[in-house]
């Protein structure tokens, strides 16, 4: 669609410039009567340049510090300190753009200030950022949009993004032994296979008698690698290739979404802390005010889980057809016994609001306590592994010498 520059004065007789994409001057009128601002001049207008490469050459580019999650958590908790002041959002937005550190974050607040300007809501301009703002982020902004209550969000956001920083950085401190291990394992396998083995296959190959069966399938295993490694490269590659584009179908995202909550260990991590995000939400949409069934629509993005999201419209659907948010939640299958009585109470009580904070509360302290755990629930397993890998090498590699040793003390 066309693109065109106007001008117009606000309610307050202030007088506002800016670029709005239409299907024609018409459109764009009516967008801006929708918005308090009565139109004095529409033109034809280029394409504004990408703020992204205003002012940039190509090594600045490279070398530029990319928006992290600290720069957009930072960004949420001043927001909510500014608008709970008072402070209006695009004064708020200003400041914070002059005080940014980051350049890159510095043109976004840029960028959400000029589609503030052209009249779009905050939840669309930041749609135009997808890798900074992730989908949970700009649904609940659209909650806030709802309900009026975008310094509530904003502080919901913060505290969201700090429990998510500290869950990754222990999931990171769980997980650095065991992919310690897991690598070490992994070089010494491929050692194995390219060098130990083809040397204890010359050995073996003079004793001139059959060899174990273990020591068959090493020696077979070995010898394949060798020779096809780059057909097993390839392969990788295909499989990877495969997967990034099956999980961007509809369907292969809803599946994996699924078969992620069924992993040993992770999925139970991962289901709990989607469903402290899910009652977080609801808990705030229903506390502003929004329709059950508007609240449960607006909500189900939040999860950033297909399958998740799939079960919570299923509950919307329910809600529509008259059921209790009860029987609803019974017939999505993702919550717990104990959720379900809260739920049964909040809704008997009119404190559904206040029960779903408490539901999160139970979830994200679970999930606190799966972490700590995390790392003990995991050395058994490589444990496990380590030992029958040894088990397999040991008697591959031993057993014809074992039977060698036997056969000369017999003679």
């Amino acid at each position: 669609m066309p693109f065109f520059s106007y001008k117009g004065r606000n309610s307050r007789g202030e007088m506002l410039e800016g670029v709005l994409e239409g299907a024609d001057s018409g459109a764009i009128a009516s967008a801006l009567f929708s918005t308090g601002i009565t139109p004095i001049e529409i033109v034809d207008a280029k394409k504004p340049a990408s703020t992204g490469d205003a002012g940039h050459g190509w090594w600045d580019a490279l070398t530029e510090r990319k928006v992290t999650s600290m720069d957009v958590q930072l960004f949420s908790r001043q927001l909510y300190t500014l608008l709970k002041a008072g402070v209006p959002i695009m004064r708020a937005l200003a400041g914070l753009q002059e005080s940014a550190t980051s350049k890159a974050f510095a043109t976004v607040l840029r960028d959400l200030r000029d589609s503030l300007d052209a009249g779009r809501e905050l939840s669309t301009a930041m749609r135009r950022h997808p890798t900074v703002f992730s989908n949970f982020y700009l649904s609940m902004v659209r909650v806030g949009e709802m309900t009026g209550r975008m310094e509530d969000v904003f502080l919901r956001l913060f505290d969201h993004l700090e429990f998510d920083r500290e869950m990754r950085e222990r999931v990171k401190s769980a997980m650095r032994y065991p992919s310690f291990v897991v690598v070490a394992m992994g070089v010494a396998m491929a050692i194995v296979n390219a060098f130990v083995i083809p040397a204890f296959k010359k050995v073996f190959d003079s004793f001139h008698t059959e060899l174990p069966l273990m020591t068959r399938i090493l020696i077979n295993f070995s010898n394949f690698t060798v020779t096809y490694w780059p057909l097993f490269f390839a392969v990788a590659i295909g499989a990877a290739i495969f997967a990034r584009s099956y999980l961007g179908t509809v369907k292969g995202r809803y599946n994996w979404d699924r078969t992620k909550l069924r992993l040993p260990i992770a999925g139970k991590i991962v289901m709990k802390a989607t469903l402290a995000r899910f009652a977080r939400s609801f808990a705030l949409a229903t506390r502003s005010g929004v329709p059950i069934v508007q609240a449960l629509t607006t909500v189900s993005q939040t999860v950033d889980n297909a399958y998740l999201c799939a079960r919570i419209e299923q509950m919307r659907d329910g809600v529509e057809r008259g059921e209790s948010i009860l029987r609803t939640a019974v017939a999505a299958g993702v919550f717990t016994p104990v959720v379900l009585q809260m739920i049964a109470v909040g809704e008997e009580t009119g404190s559904l609001d206040e029960l779903m904070d408490e539901i999160a509360r139970m979830y994200e302290r679970e999930v606190d306590y799966e972490l700590k755990s995390l790392s003990a629930q995991i050395e058994p397993i490589l444990i496990v592994f380590l030992g029958i890998m040894v088990l397999i090498l040991a008697l591959g590699i031993f057993l014809p010498i074992w039977d060698l040793g036997k056969a000369a003390l017999k003679k």
